[in-house]
């Protein structure tokens, strides 16, 4: 399932993409009318906060995720309530762009992370689009835990 989360929910956004869920995010500069013909266009499930954007949603037979939760983790819950996650996609996607993620050779990046990362770990991911580069320290382990206790 593809996403869209409006500017109410840039942070939801960003861990839908960690759980591997392509997710188009479309911040202030976006106005309702072009994130329902990106909606409809790209076929993405809006989620939003939002009343107004939602009923126009509704009106246009948008998949839509409406909620008034301001908790991530709740959030979170209501999206995800009947979703298979798959493992393999966890980190498969870039958390600021939403591009997929390529694996890199470790010897590619030796000077673009911290030397005890690199020294560290064997598995490294970069985003071909904003060239972030991406490994499983321990950020990826609190996103495992965070994901079990959800």
């Amino acid at each position: 399932m593809k996403f869209l989360c409006d500017q109410m929910l840039g942070t939801l956004a960003k861990w839908l993409r960690i759980y591997g869920f392509d997710t188009f995010y479309a911040n202030s500069t976006i106005s309702d009318d072009k994130i329902i013909m990106i909606s409809k266009k790209e076929d993405r499930c809006l989620i939003t906060r939002d009343e107004e954007l939602a009923f126009r949603c509704k009106k246009e037979n948008i998949k839509i995720i409406h909620f008034k939760v301001v908790d991530l983790d709740e959030q979170i819950n209501l999206v995800l309530h009947d979703l298979v996650i798959d493992k393999d996609k966890i980190l498969s996607r870039c958390i600021i762009c939403n591009s997929e993620l390529s694996d890199i050779k470790k010897d590619a990046i030796k000077d673009k992370v911290p030397i005890k990362v690199f020294q560290k770990h064997e598995e490294f991911w970069f985003c071909k689009k904003c060239d972030k580069i991406y490994w499983k320290g321990s950020h990826y382990d609190k996103m495992i835990q965070k994901l079990i206790d959800l």
